[in-house]
């Protein structure tokens, strides 16, 4: 179920909702959690129930292994074997229905045989859910867990608001809140401030992400030649695509969160505005670099054993971050310059070198746009493609679009960086939100044009990944 649709805004979020405290008002707290698990259920099986197996079965097996590692009913070394098995099977998961094919390819490009390919579809959140398990199962052995309530396990996993496509939460900051009593009646400051981040979500997808996704598909996917002009259009629109399709998802995602008094954390923070890459990543899905500093890079040894080693323990978590996004090598690829950018960022400043502000700028975010052309292509075809076309390669003045749309694109790209650059992001505005009359009306305004919209169908780009 698609969070721009009519099921969602006009039937199941309203119906949940006074459902969920209904059942509080009258102190049937276990029956109001269970709802909002069977609820969550129903949110993910509406689009296959053909995996609500799968994520009934990561979520029982999760729980059993992370219970029997919080209690600490094991030897030291028999709770590092449960630790392995819950690891393996978590990635063993993610892998089969989401690399199969991949690992496969690759097998018959390498050693020239015909193995058939599975062709799996990819089960929706499986990437999202599996790492926020996997934190808990080694929080678990860790002896950083004081929380062993089914109950608020599945609720936290499936709570659908972020069920699908993140932020990837932690436990720590969720199941202290299904336990709050306040959270148990209705808000209005909340409701208020969630209709509002909602709202702005809403349409940063459908006014916003939607319109640039044309212009991307078109340069990417339908033009086999493109020009200097057009394959600057092409790349920025979906740089612009992307952004405001995922900060617009995790807006909504905020927003129907705090419907039911339940915070979830930031995920973007203005990562246009980054002045190098390593400020990016602390910008740009906060939730995920947060996922693989803690349980990857730290594990590995972080910055503690010299700096060969901490260079290649960044190169191994930007591998796994572009491998997450993707079971492709152009996914690889966007990781790896990632890598390559953060560890030359990093040597420039021990070197003691500063640029100005505005170079900065200019040289991280045309990095981060080339950078996104890797994973947007289908293939090194297209990339290459789009790339000859930004860098003058091919012919300049024929358009595969006529000047009207070439004039809109570019004032579009224009706008949608003035936005990004020098308006406040939705952290800012919830921080100085108020209930005014300017506030409704503008949220009155935007949720209506958002709302003619959603005859326009289209699915966030993360469901993708």
């Amino acid at each position: 179920m698609l969070f721009n649709s009519f099921e969602f805004i006009f039937v199941f979020l309203p119906v949940v909702f006074l459902v969920y405290f209904f059942l509080n008002k009258k102190r049937l707290i276990v029956a109001a959690k269970t709802w909002l698990v069977f609820s969550s259920l129903f949110f993910y099986s509406w689009w296959n129930i053909v995996y609500l197996p799968l994520i009934l079965t990561s979520l029982f097996f999760n729980y059993a292994i992370g219970f029997a590692l919080g209690k600490d009913r094991q030897t030291k070394i028999s709770r590092k074997a449960v630790l392995t098995i819950g690891i393996l099977f978590n990635v063993g998961l993610l892998g089969y229905f989401k690399y199969s094919d991949f690992f496969i390819t690759n097998i018959n490009s390498l050693f020239t045989t015909n193995l058939a390919l599975l062709k799996l579809a990819l089960p929706l959140a499986i990437s999202f859910f599996t790492f926020q398990q996997i934190a808990y199962l080694v929080d678990a052995y860790r002896k950083e867990t004081n929380e062993y309530d089914f109950l608020n396990y599945a609720l936290f996993v499936t709570f659908f608001p972020q069920l699908i496509a993140g932020p990837i939460v932690h436990h720590k900051e969720m199941m202290p809140q299904f336990k709050m009593l306040r959270n148990k009646v209705i808000t209005y400051k909340n409701i208020t401030l969630g209709i509002f981040i909602f709202s702005i979500g809403l349409f940063k997808k459908v006014a916003i992400a939607d319109t640039f996704a044309i212009w991307a598909t078109q340069g990417f996917d339908q033009i086999e030649t493109l020009t200097f002009v057009e394959g600057w259009i092409t790349s920025l629109s979906y740089t612009f695509q992307l952004y405001f399709d995922f900060s617009g998802y995790t807006d909504m995602a905020i927003g129907a969160a705090l419907l039911f008094n339940i915070v979830l954390p930031i995920n973007f923070n203005s990562p246009y505005k980054a002045l190098d890459i390593q400020d990016f990543w602390r910008r740009w899905h906060i939730t995920l670099s947060r996922f693989l500093t803690h349980y990857i890079y730290i594990p590995l040894g972080g910055n503690r054993k010299g700096i060969k080693r901490t260079y290649i323990n960044i190169m191994i978590i930007f591998l796994v971050s572009g491998l997450w996004h993707g079971a492709g090598w152009t996914f690889v690829f966007w990781g790896f310059l990632h890598g390559a950018a953060s560890l030359i960022s990093r040597y420039w400043k021990s070197l003691g070198f500063k640029l100005h502000k505005v170079l900065a700028w200019f040289i991280t975010f045309n990095f981060v746009n080339i950078a996104w052309v890797f994973f947007r292509a289908t293939t090194w075809e297209d990339a290459i493609k789009v790339l000859k076309g930004m860098f003058g390669l091919n012919s300049f003045p024929i358009y595969f679009l006529n000047q009207f749309e070439i004039m809109k694109a570019l004032l579009a790209i224009i706008l949608a960086g003035i936005i990004t650059l020098f308006f406040k992001n939705s952290i800012q505005l919830t921080k100085d939100f108020k209930p005014t009359i300017k506030t409704m009306l503008f949220t009155i305004m935007i949720s209506a044009y958002a709302i003619f919209q959603l005859n326009k169908i289209s699915e966030f780009l993360y469901f993708n990944f």
